[in-house]
């Protein structure tokens, strides 16, 4: 299971201010905290600051490789950002969000994928938009598989993401989601599956409890990463938790190991 980070990301209004007056204090702090509670990645992402996105990608870099040894996550609609990222990695093997079968997406990271041999999220889009059911989906997974394997993308290096939207815009959005893990998994049994879960719940209340409940439907379907805050020791319990019931956790040692640190709550 791959837990990435989330919350270094200037969406958030804390971030964008830490990151507006270079509070490197709080973005080392966060960036730790993360890794604390089980993140393997941390999600780098500045893409609010659309004037000075290429600077601020560098500083955020370095302040989060000053407070923790972890892989990046470098995530940005601009190419240009997402290099200055990459060229700056120190600790492990980048993953970049992301690439699409877009045309002009496409031929802009794939040479980044190739030059810092980077992990990949492949999201189920193309020149079309977002494909509304799962054999759309396949359509588009199909087509980029076969294009980054020809390029010499490892399958294991490729993580694709179904793309998670609300059940509040339509029954069958979560449906739909379910449906292309279960194909992804059983046609591509070496590659991995992603996705930011918090879309799935968009406009309703009680968000969590519905985050919470497709994060383990999800993992029952094949998913076997995620970018999230681990913050939410509930929501990392569930992770957890869903491990073992699924086989994935060999004697349970990491449930038990991850309960007597209290890195999770009930």
């Amino acid at each position: 299971m791959l837990i990435i980070g989330e919350l270094i990301n200037t969406s958030r209004k804390a971030v964008r201010e830490a990151v507006e007056t270079q509070n490197a204090e709080y973005i080392r702090q966060l960036a730790q905290a993360q890794i604390e509670a089980g993140a393997n990645y941390i999600d780098v992402n500045c893409g609010t600051m659309v004037f000075n996105e290429v600077e601020m990608m560098e500083w955020l870099v370095n302040t989060v490789q000053e407070a923790v040894e972890a892989p990046l996550c470098i995530d940005s609609p601009n190419s240009l950002a997402i290099e200055k990222g990459l060229s700056l990695v120190k600790y492990g093997q980048p993953l970049i969000n992301s690439i699409t079968a877009e045309t002009d997406r496409y031929q802009q990271i794939l040479p980044l994928v190739q030059k810092y041999k980077a992990k990949i999220v492949a999201l189920c889009m193309d020149d079309t938009g977002i494909p509304e059911t799962a054999a759309q989906r396949m359509h588009v997974v199909k087509n980029l598989y076969q294009h980054l394997t020809d390029a010499g993308v490892p399958e294991e290096d490729l993580y694709f993401d179904p793309l998670v939207t609300p059940i509040s815009t339509g029954d069958r959005a979560g449906i739909e989601v379910l449906e292309t893990l279960a194909l992804i998994s059983k046609d591509f049994p070496k590659v991995h599956k992603v996705c930011g879960l918090s879309n799935i719940s968009f406009g309703l209340p009680n968000r969590k409890v519905l985050n919470q409940l497709f994060l383990v439907q999800t993992m029952t379907m094949g998913m076997d990463s995620y970018i999230l805050d681990p913050l939410d020791r509930v929501m990392m319990g569930f992770v957890h938790g869903s491990q073992a019931l699924l086989g994935l956790d060999p004697y349970c040692t990491n449930y038990l190991s991850v309960h007597r640190k209290g890195l999770y709550q009930s």
